[in-house]
């Protein structure tokens, strides 16, 4: 029985990735057509929603969003979320339909095909350098006065403890939501981490919730202890919504621990042929 599961966590890992490039082949044309002109931006977020939600549902993910407060499809936000999963960039997507951007990584640019699209449709930083640092404010000012929202994962990445709930924020998001004084909106995700997490061997289709909370105001909150309070309130909100809606985290078996470690280590013929399963603990739009 071990082995059929095992197998079958090895074919539905290998996939996902399977299920994610096709999506993008198929669009590549009208992909590459839409990022020509920074008009086209639109359109190319109407198709990453698609592509999100053809890999949820390839994967046999189906999602449920609950909204308490309405957002105007004409106003700019900042949008951030629990990240714990490889599966996060895609749920934002599908979720949220006005349109951003994330913020995230010099070093993903480097990634064959996706890095085509990356570097062109978000805003990049090298966290070792305090002038790529800086510049997101101009970069991100530029996509606010074209009417686009910015999304950020401020835990940084995904913690590689996975009882923890939710790691602590880092100052970024809250630096630009306040210097711009975007309303900040939390999302909650409850279970992608049951259903896609970075253990290998684990995971399962099913129900995606998601909850979006009211936003936090930043207006005329300039303050270095301002924007502290504001970090505090909306990891707060957060976290507290896991602890009333998240599933009870089971911990981890010493086999599947130990075929973790194992995988993670390149011995295995998956990871040796699908490089790509070391990768996503890097895919987080993250801000210093």
């Amino acid at each position: 029985m071990k082995g059929i599961k095992k197998i079958f966590w090895a074919v539905w890992r290998v996939w996902f990735y399977v299920v994610m490039l096709i999506p993008i082949l198929i669009m590549c044309p009208f992909l590459v057509a839409s990022i020509l002109t920074e008009r086209g931006y639109p359109y190319f977020f109407k198709m990453s929603r698609i592509w999100a939600k053809c890999v949820l549902f390839g994967m046999g993910f189906y999602y449920k969003v609950e909204k308490i407060q309405n957002l105007d499809p004409h106003k700019s936000y900042m949008f951030v979320a629990n990240h714990t999963s490889m599966t996060d960039i895609m749920l934002m997507l599908a979720a949220v339909k006005n349109p951003f951007v994330f913020v995230g990584k010099m070093s993903l640019a480097k990634i064959p095909l996706f890095g085509f699209f990356y570097k062109r449709t978000s805003i990049l930083v090298d966290r070792s350098c305090s002038k790529s640092r800086m510049e997101v404010f101009d970069e991100a000012q530029k996509r606010i006065d074209r009417g686009l929202s910015i999304c950020i994962f401020p835990e940084g990445g995904v913690p590689h403890d996975e009882s923890i709930l939710l790691d602590t924020f880092k100052d970024g998001a809250f630096r630009l939501a306040v210097e711009h004084e975007l309303p900040i909106v939390p999302l909650v995700f409850p279970d992608n981490k049951k259903r896609l997490s970075y253990t290998f061997y684990s995971g399962s289709p099913g129900l995606m919730r998601v909850k979006i909370l009211p936003y936090v105001e930043t207006a005329g909150k300039k303050g270095v202890l301002d924007r502290k309070e504001i970090k505090e309130e909306v990891r707060d909100l957060i976290y507290n919504e896991l602890l009333d809606i998240s599933p009870v985290l089971e911990t981890p078996s010493p086999y599947m621990m130990s075929n973790s470690a194992t995988l993670n280590g390149g011995a295995t013929l998956f990871l040796t042929t699908f490089t790509l399963v070391r990768l996503p603990n890097t895919l987080s739009p993250s801000f210093i």
